[in-house]
């Protein structure tokens, strides 16, 4: 009995090092350090929905894996915004993104990880439409991520620091930390051959400065808002859903502004 637990331990523990399954694990909002295998492609579609201001967004995603630890890829959304009697569709601001996982540690049935990241958000979108498309301005996105994954619980930890630019017009967002803790449960050891599910509960916060106006502080902007966010990733073979809503749950804003409403966000993953 002991040696066929053994057994059973060391087969799972090989699953996790070299099945794609297992370890194409990330957060739905949040980052984790998962990158893709040499030369591999992931191809996805993502849905964003946010009530507050009444948005949705339409995505194609594609990573390409450069080495084994270092991935890129290119995001772009094509978007969808109604402000009462107005209303806007029409591509929005691609997203270049990379990843480098520079730790790794791998023991029986767990991975151990950290990476760091980059993303330009382009001023591609149309912000002349109304409602405008996109920010005018070109953001850059700097993260640093941490993952803990097990046979049947998982954790993350990032922080990403988002620098905004300032459009033709003067009007510039303040700089933004996004700070997030996941953590994620496998109700049923993994098959390779059968699909997985890992059920994932997400706190992501995020710290604002106040906008600027040709150098002038805006009164009505910035400001902390904490979310909890529920969701699920389910893979089969190389395909994998995943799926999530993120709930406010606290929010100090600065002067007079909306509170965030939900936002939803569904992803559809292929792995080449």
């Amino acid at each position: 009995m002991k040696s066929m637990t053994w057994h059973i331990m060391a087969a799972s523990a090989l699953l996790l090092t070299v099945s794609g399954n297992a370890l194409a694990h990330d957060p739905v909002f949040g980052i984790g350090p998962h990158v893709l295998f040499k030369d591999g492609i992931e191809a996805a579609i993502e849905v964003h929905r946010e009530k507050a201001g009444d948005e949705s967004e339409l995505g194609l995603e594609l990573v390409y894996g450069i080495t084994g630890d270092w991935a890129a890829g290119i995001e772009v959304p094509y978007a969808f915004k109604d402000e009462g009697a107005e209303s806007s569709s029409g591509l929005s601001d691609i997203n270049l993104f990379t990843k480098y996982r520079f730790w790794r540690e791998d023991t029986l049935g767990l991975q151990e990880s950290a990476a760091v990241m980059l993303a330009i958000n382009g001023e591609n979108g149309d912000e002349k439409a109304d409602p405008p498309l996109g920010n005018g301005a070109t953001d850059v996105i700097v993260g640093l991520t941490y993952g803990y994954e097990g046979l049947e619980k998982y954790r993350w930890a990032s922080a990403r620091y988002v620098l905004p630019g300032k459009n033709d017009a003067g009007f510039q967002k303040g700089n933004k930390w996004l700070v997030d803790f996941v953590v994620g449960w496998r109700p049923t050891p993994p098959e390779y051959t059968k699909p997985d599910t890992v059920w994932l509960l997400e706190l992501n916060g995020e710290i604002a400065d106040k906008a600027e106006f040709n150098g002038t502080s805006l009164a009505n902007s910035g400001g902390t808002e904490w979310f909890i966010s529920p969701g699920i990733f389910w893979t089969t073979r190389n395909f994998a859903i995943k799926s999530g809503i993120q709930i406010p749950i606290a929010s100090d804003l600065n002067g007079t502004q909306d509170e965030s409403d939900y936002r939803f966000k569904a992803s559809f993953e292929w792995h080449l």
